[in-house]
């Protein structure tokens, strides 16, 4: 991919990440919804989306998932499962989801516009060992901001 793009302006990359990243995070959100739409057909799924704990899932991802989803971005592996139980879970679009996918995305694109380019390639040619730790930053950054949602909702 870095031949593909080598030449283009910076702007121009960046602006195809973005298009790419908020594609990929609404149809994903969607596909959750479409998930949820299509499971509270079954009665027996139908009851369990309808028992308290889902509910207060729903209610904990609604107030405190934005953040969760915004450094989902961040991550490689937990962001689509992030993004599909935002949209399963019925995560506010407008309030909630689309400003943090959006926050998100332009972090995503402005990271892999400059520097994502230099690990795939460090990566390709088997000298990523040293970038390691960085790498795993980001799902410290999420498992952090879980366990403070979680502290925070416990308090209340």
């Amino acid at each position: 991919m870095t031949d593909l793009l080598e030449g283009w302006p910076f702007w121009a990359v960046y602006a195809l990440f973005c298009f790419g990243g908020i594609a990929r995070s609404q149809a994903i959100y969607w596909a959750g919804r479409g998930v949820r739409r299509g499971s509270a057909r079954s009665r027996r799924l139908a009851r369990r989306l309808d028992s308290r704990h889902v509910r207060e899932a729903e209610r904990l991802v609604a107030r405190f998932g934005a953040p969760a989803v915004t450094l989902s971005f961040l991550t490689v592996g937990l962001q689509t499962a992030i993004q599909l139980s935002a949209g399963a879970l019925r995560m506010p679009m407008r309030g909630r989801y689309l400003p943090a996918s959006v926050l998100g995305t332009l972090v995503w694109a402005g990271i892999y516009t400059t520097v994502g380019f230099a690990v795939v390639e460090a990566w390709l040619t088997g000298t990523l060992a040293p970038w390691l730790p960085l790498l795993l930053l980001p799902t410290a950054l999420v498992a952090l901001a879980t366990w403070w949602a979680r502290r925070l909702a416990a308090r209340r």
